[in-house]
C-alpha cells in the first residue's frame, strides 16, 4: 500500500511539474519591428505600437503555444506621410484588415530555452506558415511584479507579396525582415 502511495505521489509531482504555464504579453517590453531596403540605399525601419497576446509553454515537455495580435493601424516609421501610405490599400489596407495575427503551436528548445517558434501569420486575409528563430531567450523573476517573466529576441524574413502586398514591385523590395522582442508575464 505504501509503495502505491509513493508511486502516486511521484506521478502527481511529475504531472504538476510538467504543466504548461501561461504568460501574458507585456506591451511595454514587447516590440514588433520591421526592416526593408529603401531602394538599395539604406534600411527603412518601422514598428507596430499596439500588440497583445498570450504565450503558453512547458519547458519540461518542450512544447508551447502563442497567439499574438498586432494592430496594423498602429504602424509607426516616424514619418507620418509614409505611415499613412503603409496603412492604405497599397500595403496593409488597415481600414479593412485592422490586425495581423501570429499563432504558433510548435516550439523548439535548446535545453530549457526556446530556440524557434513555428506557426502561421494571418495578414490581409491570408494565412501562411512562418518560423521565428530566437537569438536570445531567458526567464527571470521580475522584482516589480514578483512573478516570472520570459522573453527573447526572435526574427524571420518574409516576402510581403505572399500576403498580397505587391505595390511597387520590383522597385520596392519584397523581402521584409521582422524582428520581435517579446516579454511575457506569468499569470
Amino acid at each position: 500500500m505504501m509503495k502505491n502511495s509513493l508511486i502516486a505521489a511521484a506521478l502527481l509531482g511529475a504531472f504538476a511539474h510538467a504543466q504548461a504555464n501561461t504568460y501574458s504579453v507585456d506591451p511595454t517590453h514587447t516590440f514588433v519591428t520591421f526592416e526593408a531596403s529603401h531602394f538599395g540605399t539604406s534600411t527603412l525601419r518601422g514598428r507596430f505600437d499596439r500588440k497583445e497576446g498570450t504565450v503558453t509553454f512547458d519547458r519540461a515537455a518542450k512544447s508551447g503555444k502563442a497567439e499574438i495580435t498586432i494592430d496594423v493601424g498602429s504602424i509607426n516609421t516616424g514619418v507620418a506621410p509614409l505611415d499613412s501610405h503603409l496603412k492604405s490599400k497599397d500595403f496593409f489596407n488597415a481600414a479593412e484588415n485592422g490586425s495581423a495575427k501570429f499563432v504558433a503551436d510548435k516550439f523548439a528548445f535548446n535545453g530549457d530555452k526556446v530556440s524557434e517558434v513555428a506557426g502561421t501569420l494571418t495578414m490581409m486575409g491570408k494565412t501562411l506558415p512562418v518560423t521565428l528563430k530566437a537569438s536570445n531567450f531567458n526567464c527571470y523573476t521580475n522584482p516589480m511584479f514578483k512573478r516570472e517573466v520570459c522573453g527573447g529576441d526572435f526574427e524571420t524574413t518574409i516576402a510581403r507579396s505572399q500576403w498580397g502586398m505587391a505595390y511597387g514591385l520590383p522597385g520596392i523590395p519584397d523581402s521584409i525582415r521582422l524582428l520581435i522582442q517579446i516579454e511575457a508575464i506569468k499569470q
